[in-house]
């Protein structure tokens, strides 16, 4: 009785869905807007460690099963291709369903998917699993970016966006620093079956916490469950500021003029209405993931070709590389960092546009100096240099994006088909860089790498739109922020 009680007045006093976006949009970061955040966050890092791990487990896996060129590339590439069919369908389901119901299956599948890794039979079965555990980090994209950009304030979404997809980094430093331990103290060829079943520990503590955040407002206020979306802002918002945020609606009799939501679909993404944001928002995605993708899954088989080619023994050589992996980490977070401190102050667009092509030119440049002989010092420079230059732009702001330029009917819908072209660009990347590496050598492939971050570059050029300090409803293109 007092529940049924509490629920009428709540739906008595809900405010305006206008009023209840201006709160969250005018907020300030409280423990429950760090609650959401950081579970958002920790998903991204295990997101992060599960596609990197792969990068230093397979050289022992190689040893271990004797694999075809056929069979590495294809268990290298499972996950990505996976995580294509996870980010769009994750999407769809995410809009349909709600963010929290996919919030928590997404991370079920993750959890199964490691442990059925780590006891794998042999390649076919790994590359089976492997492809299951990609469905769950893909869905977990655009679930993470919708539930950060419609709870945080406007003033500073895009420094928590970047904030949360920085923790990608983290989850790459994560598998870098279980693979040191694992291959310094008891080196053994099965090691990889610890190393990519690790995530799986983490990923349980998150499902678990993340019971317990709510369904997002700006979702609910879409189905017209209104009172609901209330009771979830006041966790966030006083409700004496919602009240006054009411009362000036009010005032400017906005109630009288609310109309009926237009429907959006899936459809709508390609329209003449939306397509350039989607142009926008996935092919750079598509080329940057090219670069990021083979440099960064790669990063220990680079270095062991730029900088440590006359180390004999292969699980040593590992180790090597390895640690110079997890060193290199620490300038992926720095370029998060970096990011974070200038995206809402010269927003997405520059950042973007500098970061596709310095970095790995940089790189590039870096890998032709040690073309005939090991370059320690070459290589790291120009590792440390792209790592800080490509997150820092193409890496965060094309994660962004998406959660910024589509409206809320069809936000995670967007970001998971964004997300699964940008993943199309990595399986390219990663399908490609061992051959064309071996064909051609490392620093044309560099080279290559470069050209198609210039042409990332131009089409950012082309059809940039800047989202800096926007409310999520006035971005949206040719409708008035009250029916957002």
């Amino acid at each position: 009785m007092a529940a049924k009680s509490h629920s009428n007045k709540i739906r008595k006093a809900s405010a305006h869905p206008t009023a209840l976006k201006r709160a969250l949009d005018e907020s300030t970061l409280g423990a429950a807007h760090w609650k959401v955040w950081g579970l958002s966050a920790t998903g991204v890092m295990l997101d992060g460690f599960d596609l990197f791990v792969i990068g230093i487990a397979l050289p022992l896996i190689k040893l271990q099963w004797d694999l075809s060129a056929l069979q590495v590339g294809a268990i290298a590439c499972a996950a990505v291709f996976g995580s294509m069919f996870g980010a769009v369908f994750g999407g769809v389901l995410t809009d349909r369903f709600g963010r929290k119901a996919i919030y928590l299956l997404d991370l079920m599948v993750f959890i199964v998917g490691s442990l059925l890794c780590a006891f794998a039979t042999g390649p076919w079965s790994l590359i089976l699993f492997r492809f299951f555990l990609g469905i769950g980090v893909g869905a977990d994209y655009p679930i993470c970016a919708s539930y950060v950009s419609e709870f945080m304030p406007s003033r500073l979404r895009g420094r928590m966006l970047i904030g949360a997809f920085s923790f990608q980094a983290v989850g790459i430093i994560l598998a870098a620093l279980v693979g040191i331990i694992l291959l310094g103290v008891t080196p053994a060829i099965s090691d990889w079956r610890i190393l990519i079943g690790f995530g799986a520990l983490p990923a349980i503590i998150v499902l678990i916490l993340r019971t317990k955040v709510p369904e997002s407002p700006r979702w609910l206020m879409e189905q017209g469950r209104l009172d609901e979306a209330q009771h979830v802002v006041e966790q966030f918002v006083p409700a004496k500021k919602i009240k006054e945020l009411d009362q000036v609606i009010a005032g400017f009799a906005l109630r009288m003029s609310v109309q009926a939501p237009k429907k959006l679909g899936y459809a709508d993404l390609f329209s003449k209405k939306f397509l350039p944001r989607t142009i926008l928002a996935s092919v750079p995605w598509f080329l940057m993931d090219i670069a990021t993708y083979a440099v960064g899954v790669f990063t220990p088989v680079l270095l062991s070709s730029l900088a440590f080619d006359d180390v004999n023994d292969p699980i040593r050589k590992d180790f090597l590389s390895t640690a110079g992996a997890a060193g290199l980490g620490i300038f992926l977070v720095l370029g998060f960092i970096a990011n974070m401190l200038l995206v809402d102050r010269i927003g997405r667009m520059r950042l973007q546009i500098v970061g596709m092509v310095v970095g790995l030119g940089i790189l590039a440049w870096s890998a032709m100096t040690g073309t005939n002989n090991p370059n320690i010092t070459g290589a790291f420079s120009g590792f440390m240099i792209f790592n800080l230059l490509m997150n820092m732009g193409p890496n965060a702001t094309t994660f962004v994006l998406p959660a910024e330029l589509f409206p809320t009917k069809i936000r995670a819908s967007a970001h998971g088909f964004c997300s699964a072209v940008g993943k199309c660009g990595a399986l390219v990347g990663l399908f490609l860089l061992p051959i064309v590496q071996e064909q051609c050598g490392t620093s044309v492939t560099m080279l290559l790498m470069a050209f198609v971050c210039m042409l990332g570059l131009a089409v950012t050029s082309i059809f940039a739109q800047e989202t800096r300090g926007r409310s999520l409803e006035d971005i949206e293109p040719g409708e008035a922020s009250i029916t957002g």
